[in-house]
């Protein structure tokens, strides 16, 4: 339809009409702009999803770690003779921390002043820049992981156990 109309345009005027070429071009340059517009919105979501995906991902990895030690103090349960079915819930204090590395440097300077009536002053300055260390990915180096404390366990067990002196 479009193509059809920009054809009649053409082959209808003999002489080039300015005003119709100039709006043609103009509607154009506004088509391609709209297009640009549309596909940096379009880019931004994805990057929101993937950045929630990967938040995501960091969270269930952390879950299965703490699942892993309720699984392995379960396993140690169940051996024990007479215990048939063991349920496991650790509850941790705080979550795992990490320790990044720093490239640290720091500068000390000391001024001695003295005016004519005899008054002396003494000004110190301490300069301290703290800088984290990141990969090639601008995610931080970590120098190490401060795991959680375990603040609680609830152990469930159904068996027939006698206990012994």
């Amino acid at each position: 339809m479009i193509k059809e109309k920009i054809t009649a345009l053409v082959k209808k005027e003999s002489k080039p009409n300015k005003k119709k070429i100039e709006n043609l071009v103009f509607a154009l340059i506004l088509l391609m702009i709209t297009v640009i517009f549309i596909n940096n919105i379009f880019s931004k979501d994805k990057n929101e999803i993937i950045e929630k995906d990967t938040i995501t991902q960091k969270t269930i990895a952390k879950k299965e770690k703490e699942r892993d030690l309720e699984t392995d103090l379960e396993d140690i349960l169940k051996k024990i003779k007479g215990i048939e079915d063991v349920q496991v819930l650790i509850t941790y204090s705080e979550t795992e921390k990490y320790v990044p590395i720093y490239n640290e440097s720091s500068s000390q300077s000391t001024t001695s002043e003295k005016d004519t009536e005899g008054g002396e002053r003494l000004t110190e300055s301490i300069d301290t820049n703290k800088e984290v260390i990141s990969d090639a990915n601008q995610q931080p180096i970590t120098e190490r992981v401060v795991y959680p404390k375990a603040e609680g366990a609830i152990i469930s067990v159904k068996g027939n156990i006698s206990v012994r002196n």
